[in-house]
């Protein structure tokens, strides 16, 4: 595997092309998971949901996906990745496309559940594969790459979905975001699994022990564990925020419905493009001077993005909620790149499915399973404006997590002197 540094260099080799698939699906991953939010009110007219049953859909996806994510990452630190990653696009459009037959809410909520599956396969794979193919010193990059496709796509997701959901229903809408997973699950097939931890080779023999004592060693390195719990307090804001901003945009602010899914979306893939690449080169950069580089952008970013936050939610002029969802969204995305490369940094790599995996429950049992239905309950018992505003507690909450992780490991670095581990 080649070293070199530069941008360019990303897509050279067997790494490069995966690293293209990837993204690529990563990009239809996304845009699967979130067209359901530029549905929210056609779904409510039409299958008489309340706020609560709304937030449900998305919750049911969470459970599913949290709890089928250790099974994939088991799977994956023994089997072939490829193939399992396939297994997960077919099964996650599939259950997309079948999403447009629901006739009632529990259809729907089933359909939206075996999106969790396959999307759980992929989520849990994908990091560790990319990790394996793309040594530290472009990590970030190649993850700044890759997760550039999750802004992209749920831009996709809010931009198509209501295009189409105007024009031709939100049936359609389910079914056309679902129909590209056949030839996505092709291209799985054709990728190359490279050995786990091939340019990293001192790790290997501490990922040659059973599931459980893995789960113990992974629940007592605390750099992953602090990792994982700001990750937990981010998605929980994310994903409360994803699923409910267009309708927030409409009910609280008079954006009429295909306008805000269309104004949200393009707000999205405008910060997420630049906020994902710039936070992953960024962090590369500051590496050479910073140890715990990833975890300072991380933390920073996302403690500047919680009062711009807030204005968004406080605020009725366009122009300012609209500048100051720019830049909580661009500082947002400027985290995804480096806390996911913090993650793999600090773990084996044989160990690296299982440890996406646990995160993977983690942040979802305690993120964005329960945020939008949390906030769906408080919207029906007061109102979505007034509900949303514990999205930016939870910012403020994941950037002093992070923080505090990255002075913590610089702190115990220089105690332990320069040849310190990592894991200290």
């Amino acid at each position: 595997m080649h070293s070199t540094p530069g941008a360019a260099r990303l897509f050279h080799g067997p790494g490069g092309r995966a690293l293209l698939v990837l993204t690529f699906i990563n990009l239809f991953n996304y845009l699967d998971r979130f067209v359901v939010s530029a549905l929210v009110e056609s779904l409510r007219a039409d299958l008489w949901l309340t706020d609560t049953r709304l937030g449900w859909l998305m919750t049911s996806f969470t459970i599913v996906y949290a709890l089928a994510s250790p099974v994939f990452g088991a799977l994956g630190d023994r089997r072939s990745r490829p193939p399992l990653v396939a297994l997960g696009v077919l099964l996650w459009s599939s259950a997309t496309m079948l999403s447009g037959a629901a006739r009632g809410f529990y259809t729907l909520l089933l359909a939206r559940a075996a999106v969790g599956v396959g999307e759980a396969a992929y989520g849990t794979l994908s990091p560790g594969l990319l990790a394996d193919f793309f040594g530290k010193e472009r990590r970030g990059r190649a993850y700044a790459t890759f997760f550039a496709a999750i802004p992209i796509g749920s831009a996709l997701g809010y931009i198509v979905g209501g295009l189409v959901e105007h024009r031709f229903g939100w049936r359609t809408a389910f079914v056309i975001s679902g129909a590209p997973g056949v030839l996505l699950a092709y291209w799985c097939l054709r990728l190359p699994d490279p050995p786990r931890g091939a340019s990293e080779r001192p790790w290997l023999e501490l990922g040659k022990r059973g599931l459980a004592a893995t789960y113990r060693r992974l629940l007592a390195n605390r750099p992953y564990v602090l990792a994982v719990a700001g990750y937990a307090a981010y998605t929980f804001a994310v994903g409360g925020m994803a699923f409910w901003m267009p309708a927030f945009l409409e009910r609280s602010r008079g954006v009429p419905r295909a306008i805000a899914t269309v104004q949200f979306g393009a707000v999205v893939v405008m910060t997420g493009f630049a906020g994902t690449f710039a936070g992953g080169f960024f962090a590369d950069w500051l590496r050479r001077r910073r140890r715990e580089a990833d975890l300072w952008v991380s933390g920073i970013a996302t403690l500047l993005a919680a009062p711009l936050s807030l204005m968004v939610f406080l605020t009725w002029r366009p122009g300012l909620y609209l500048s100051a969802l720019i830049g909580a969204q661009l500082l947002l995305f400027a985290s995804s790149g480096p806390i996911n490369a913090a993650l793999m940094n600090v773990v084996p790599p044989a160990e690296r499915a299982t440890a996406a995996a646990l995160s993977i429950l983690a942040i979802h049992v305690f993120g964005d399973l329960p945020s939008p239905t949390l906030i769906g309950v408080l919207s029906d018992h007061s109102s979505l404006g007034r509900a949303v505003l514990i999205v930016p507690a939870a910012i403020l909450v994941s950037g002093a997590i992070w923080t505090w992780a990255a002075w913590r490991g610089e702190r115990a670095a220089r105690a332990a002197g320069p040849d310190a581990d990592r894991a200290a």
